[in-house]
């Protein structure tokens, strides 16, 4: 696929229960056009996991599915302030288990010329909520 300047992915990833049955979702969108247009999206179910273990994939898969477009800049917005600032270096990573998922997504984010981190409100995340609850409704 040819190069995009800039993509914005959002992100989100449950557990029912916690741990519990979990899913991620991912929208990875084009602002350049009005309407911005979704050009990946992920939902899917990953057994089960922590919440916190669910947003990192979820960080990790879109991130992958923005590089799949060839974005050269990406926005990623997610509603966990947690992984947000971790992954901004304000926060210290203290459960070992979500070390590996760190570093992943900090290598991927490496790939990207450009990046901007945001914590956004779960109200403004809903399209990625969606693609949660949809993939853990279908179990």
């Amino acid at each position: 696929m040819s190069e995009r300047d800039e993509l914005v992915v959002y992100t989100d990833g449950g557990a029912r229960g916690n741990p519990g049955p979990a899913a991620i979702g991912a929208v990875v969108l084009d602002p350049s056009s009005e309407p911005p247009e979704v050009v990946a999206t992920v939902s899917e179910c990953i057994g089960v996991a922590t919440n916190n273990v669910a947003e990192y994939r979820a960080v990790i898969e879109g991130l992958k599915a923005a590089r799949a477009v060839g974005a050269r800049r990406v926005v990623l917005r997610a509603d966990s302030q947690l992984v947000i600032r971790q992954l901004e270096g304000r926060y210290r990573v203290k459960q070992p288990h979500l070390r590996p998922l760190f570093d992943e997504a900090r290598a991927l984010l490496e790939e990207f010329p450009e990046v901007e981190l945001t914590h956004v409100r779960r109200e403004d995340n809903t399209d990625a909520d969606a693609l949660v609850n949809a993939a853990l409704d279908a179990g």
